[in-house]
């Protein structure tokens, strides 16, 4: 028997990349999910192309993670839609980098906005939903939430912040059955940073294998929680 068949998802950022990878996987295990773009086109197109999966259901919405508003009405129109949310992953993020003396402050609080207080404003609008389904909430943070480098110094904070707000956030809500994770990936195909994924990327973590692990978790027996997941290519990257 398929458990997750039927349970419902909210995706940050689900439009492509890592969202979209999840989105895939969930799918294909029967759930309902709902993915968030910055723009309704960018949902939209995202929810055509997973529709061919016809398997589950998906719903896309534009929402802006930096305004708790703009995230509530979002779960409000997914609660009169569905009968509640058990699966929250809030995945939207960016990165802007170079030296912090070149860092503009508009580039400093983008970062820090998506990046950190947007897990925070997707945890606050979900907490009553995923109080009533003991359901999961999962950030995906990075390597670079306990490794820095020079020119990531936004990166950096808003990642090592992404870490740490998980780690004791589940602390908070674990008394109420609800499970908490952070995924930390290191080098990812994906579009982030401008990149389009290409044939040498092969020995990169790949969009379905972040799929297939968050698959795991939400099969995984409700005694057990794996709070921190740091998840690395197993091979250096090609000189």
């Amino acid at each position: 028997m398929n458990k997750l068949e039927g349970k419902t998802a909210l995706i940050t950022g689900g439009s492509k990349g890592i969202g979209y990878g999840i989105a895939k996987a969930m799918l294909e295990q029967g759930m309902k999910v709902a993915i968030t773009s910055r723009t309704q086109a960018s949902a939209d197109a995202a929810v055509e192309t997973l529709k061919m999966i016809d398997k589950g259901e998906i719903l896309g919405f534009a929402s802006d993670v930096r305004s708790l508003d703009s995230q509530q009405a979002v779960v409000d129109e997914l609660l009169n839609s569905w009968s509640g949310i058990d699966v929250v992953i809030a995945n939207a993020g960016l990165g802007h980098f170079g030296s912090v003396e070149n860092l503009t402050p508009e580039q400093w609080n983008e970062t820090i906005g998506i990046n950190l207080t947007g897990a925070f404003y997707t945890l606050k609008s979900t907490i009553p939903a995923l109080k009533k389904s003991k359901g999961y909430y999962i950030t995906i943070s990075s390597l670079a939430g306990t490794n820095f480098f020079a020119g990531g110094s936004a990166y950096n904070a808003s990642k090592f912040g992404l870490t740490g707000f998980t780690q004791a956030a589940m602390l908070d809500m674990r008394q109420y059955g609800i499970k908490m994770t952070t995924i930390m990936p290191g080098s990812v195909a994906t579009y982030f940073n401008s990149h389009t994924p290409n044939d040498a990327d092969g020995w990169k973590i790949q969009i379905e294998d972040l799929g297939q692990m968050v698959i795991d978790l939400l099969n995984m027996h409700p005694r057990t929680l794996p709070s921190k997941i740091e998840v690395r290519p197993t091979t250096p990257p090609s000189r």
